[in-house]
């Protein structure tokens, strides 16, 4: 009998004057829009992964406060499915060091910028994500058990 197992992810919808962070990197040869996002390490909490990707990627130290949703999406070339747990928070700062080597460039975009490069979205929860934080679904972490922290 086969196990399923999603592979699990952290990402952060991070947002300054209707600008959002992204990082540009290559995948498969080709160039993506992503959310500073990554995977869970073995024994790791949630947000003690989110903080660390967005450092990883971006430099920002990141403290996220609520929880925008829970995403599933299936790669279908690759037969994986993920299971995103996407945040919004706030940087409290940046450091200088350098970025994971996958990441190519940092963009703030505006969601109409976004939009209109979709075409180079690593997955549709890159829209789905930036479209939760606007309509206002934040779920605060000190409402969520401690298992996130």
């Amino acid at each position: 009998m086969t196990v399923w197992r999603p592979s699990v992810t952290v990402a952060a919808v991070i947002e300054r004057g209707g600008r959002f962070l992204f990082v540009e990197e290559r995948i498969d040869g080709r160039l993506v829009l992503n959310q500073p996002a990554g995977h869970l390490d073995p024994g790791e909490s949630l947000i003690a992964a989110c903080r660390r990707e967005v450092l990883e990627e971006t430099a920002h130290r990141f403290e996220p406060k609520a929880l925008l949703g829970v995403y599933r999406w299936h790669y279908a070339p690759q037969d994986v499915t993920f299971l995103r747990f996407c945040f919004s928070g706030t940087v409290l700062g940046e450091e200088q060091r350098p970025l994971d080597k996958e990441i190519e460039a940092l963009r703030w975009l505006t969601p109409k910028e976004l939009a209109a490069r979709r075409a180079d979205h690593r997955s549709p929860l890159v829209q789905k994500c930036v479209d939760d934080f606007l309509a206002g679904r934040h779920f605060p972490l000190e409402l969520l058990s401690n298992e996130y922290a």
